[in-house]
């Protein structure tokens, strides 16, 4: 769902869900830390989005401040899903947003002006949070209906083979299909960036952004969700499909060494 960039009326930008909160209401804070971390590391690594150097502040960025912040402090506290929802995504970006600016200024990478950065950076994403939050409070009722004792609530609901089917349906129709419609206009970090230079994105030159890039351009097997030397429909909607095989494949093991480690200590 993350390849749906969803237009931001009236700025020229786009959007998409980062999905933090969302894995948490299913899983909990540390199985869905892990979860959009190992998305985080499969979209650099086999897409080229996001760079290698950049995975650390992506992660804390979006999973720890998401999993670790938002979720327990703000989703957990407020008793109805859809105001829970939409407050914990807008913290999360917001924070998010504000951490992209302080670790921009830190890097020394480049001298954006602080707060030119931070003042198109945050409303941006207060409008992407909002968006988020709608679609992931829709999502959490969704399941909830379907699975009531996922949340703790004593009544039949589907079977959990049912629901990870209709999950798995709604992943090859999203990845594979909607992410054909995402918008093409710059997310909200390319278009604060372009508002503050001028320029579509930030560049550098030194060895470690020269070896990143080498490993990423080996490792990509679909890099900006095209088919090698050839964009179009057909690679986007491969990348959906492929993207998510592999995210539940690692998923998967790291699902089964954790169990079996878990054996063993008992």
């Amino acid at each position: 769902a993350q390849m749906v960039n969803f237009a931001i009326p009236g700025t020229g930008s786009s959007g998409h869900i980062a999905g933090a909160i969302f894995l948490c209401a299913m899983l909990g804070a540390a199985p869905a830390f892990l979860v959009i971390s190992c998305v985080l590391a499969i979209q650099a690594l086999f897409f080229a989005d996001g760079g290698l150097l950049a995975l650390g502040c992506n992660v804390f960025n979006i999973g720890f401040l998401g999993c670790f912040v938002a979720y327990p402090f703000v989703f957990r506290p407020i008793a109805r899903i859809m105001a829970a929802a939409v407050l914990a995504c807008v913290v999360a970006l917001q924070l998010g947003a504000f951490c992209v600016v302080l670790e921009t200024l830190l890097s020394g990478v480049t001298k954006l002006p602080f707060s030119t950065f931070a003042l198109l950076m945050q409303p941006i994403h207060l409008s992407i949070g909002a968006i988020e939050g709608m679609l992931t409070g829709l999502a959490i009722l969704f399941v909830r209906k379907a699975r009531p004792d996922v949340f703790d609530i004593p009544k039949p609901g589907l079977s959990a083979t049912a629901l990870a089917g209709m999950l798995a349906l709604a992943t090859l129709v999203i990845g594979g299909g909607l992410s054909l419609l995402a918008s093409d206009k710059p997310d909200g970090l390319e278009w604060s960036v372009e508002k503050t230079t001028n320029a579509s994105e930030i560049t550098a030159e030194s060895r470690a952004h020269t070896v990143a890039a080498q490993t990423q351009e080996k490792t990509a097997v679909l890099p900006d969700y095209n088919l090698p030397e050839q964009e179009g429909a057909a690679g986007t909607a491969l990348s959906g499909i492929v993207g998510s095989a592999i995210t539940f494949g690692v998923i998967a093991a790291l699902g089964l060494m954790l169990r079996r480690k878990e054996r063993h200590a008992r």
